[in-house]
């Protein structure tokens, strides 16, 4: 099988190692992944923010990156959504355009969707190093569950990871407080939601706290910084990489 690659701006500004793990990680199961070099901005952030007219270039340019790939993987949640779900909303009122949407929504995934769901990959192989030991914790990313209705999957890829020790953490689904802007326009009450997060972080005694969306690590591992917490916020990506590799 063949996918492409989105990358998302934060992976590709702020986290490279998550798109380089991502890679991979679908190459040891057998994906064919290209990188298409023209993609940008999925228009999130301006859709999110209600410029949807600044938002439309950037989507058109997604679908005219991505219209001929055969699957499109995406390691955020949101980032999926923004494609899968908004896209044929944005372009409501352009026919054309709204069909292009759908037709590329159809094929586009998350990473750990695309992995369960597609290629219906659930156990794992073993990595020929030395096993190291992990108990993580994951939450649970608002887009992913909300708009993908991706649930399963990826606590289906963590309790099958070698060496990985799969940590319950109590409101796993709550929203961490980030949101895009919403952390920016409203610091107190992110703040609040945030330090909710991090307790039932704490409580679970995990080495490492996981997410299939690196904006959401990059909240809770600045609050933990803050908080003197020791504990590793990590990218599924980098965990199932550490894991096969």
């Amino acid at each position: 099988m063949k996918a492409s690659l989105f990358v998302t701006c934060v992976v590709d500004q702020f986290y490279p190692e998550v798109g380089e793990s991502a890679v991979r990680v679908l190459r040891r199961l057998g994906v064919e992944v290209d990188f298409q070099e023209e993609q940008t901005c999925c228009g999130q952030p301006a859709f999110n923010s209600g410029f949807r007219s600044d938002a439309k270039p950037l989507a058109k340019r997604f679908l005219d990156t991505f219209e001929s790939s055969e699957s499109i993987v995406i390691p955020s949640g949101s980032c999926a959504a923004m494609v899968r779900v908004f896209y044929e909303e944005l372009f409501h009122d352009e026919p054309d355009l709204a069909a292009k949407a759908r037709n590329v929504a159809a094929k586009t995934f998350e990473l750990t969707e695309f992995i369960v769901d597609a290629l219906g990959i659930t156990r794992l192989p073993e990595s020929s190093g030395p096993p190291r030991r992990t108990r993580v914790t994951y939450h649970e990313g608002c887009h992913l569950r909300r708009e993908l209705g991706v649930m399963t999957q990826p606590r289906a890829l963590l309790e099958a990871a070698p060496g990985v020790e799969l940590a319950p953490m109590r409101q796993a689904d709550v929203c961490c407080g980030f949101g895009g802007a919403f952390a920016v326009k409203y610091p107190d009450i992110s703040g609040g939601m945030l330090a909710d997060k991090l307790r039932h972080v704490a409580e679970t005694g995990a080495d490492a706290v996981t997410a299939c969306d690196s904006t959401c690590l990059m909240q809770i591992a600045g609050g933990m910084e803050k908080s003197g917490m020791t504990t590793r916020a990590v990218h599924v990506a980098q965990l199932l990489d550490e894991a096969m590799g």
